[in-house]
């Protein structure tokens, strides 16, 4: 089995709550930073990146996420598993948290 077949597959999520974050990227370059060290300390490949620019909160939050639901479908085609660089990037209510959770295999949150 070469190398590559070993290594863990992770697929990357990001999210800014603002168009404007979105923008300039404040908040975003430290995610994906985190991430990168992540996977590279897991000894990972990444094999997509999901950005979004929508905000955490609501009623139907996860709903209003069309890359998160990629995301998640990519996932589970690869059996790759999902990170985060922390877990108020996926949402901030636990009620919204727990249904993405039932939605993927597996997840790794770089930072409470």
């Amino acid at each position: 089995m070469s190398q590559d077949a070993e290594k863990k597959c992770f697929v990357a999520y990001y999210r800014v709550s603002t168009a404007r974050q979105g923008q300039s990227g404040l908040g975003l370059e430290a995610q994906k930073e985190s991430v990168a060290h992540f996977v590279e300390l897991a000894g990972g490949c990444l094999t997509e990146e999901h950005l979004e620019v929508e905000t955490g909160t609501g009623a139907r939050a996860l709903s209003k996420r069309p890359e998160l639901s990629a995301a998640l479908q990519t996932c589970k085609k690869q059996k790759a598993t999902l990170v985060i660089a922390k877990l108020d990037r996926l949402a901030r209510k636990g009620t919204v948290q727990a249904s993405a959770f039932i939605q993927v295999p597996e997840l790794s949150v770089v930072s409470g």
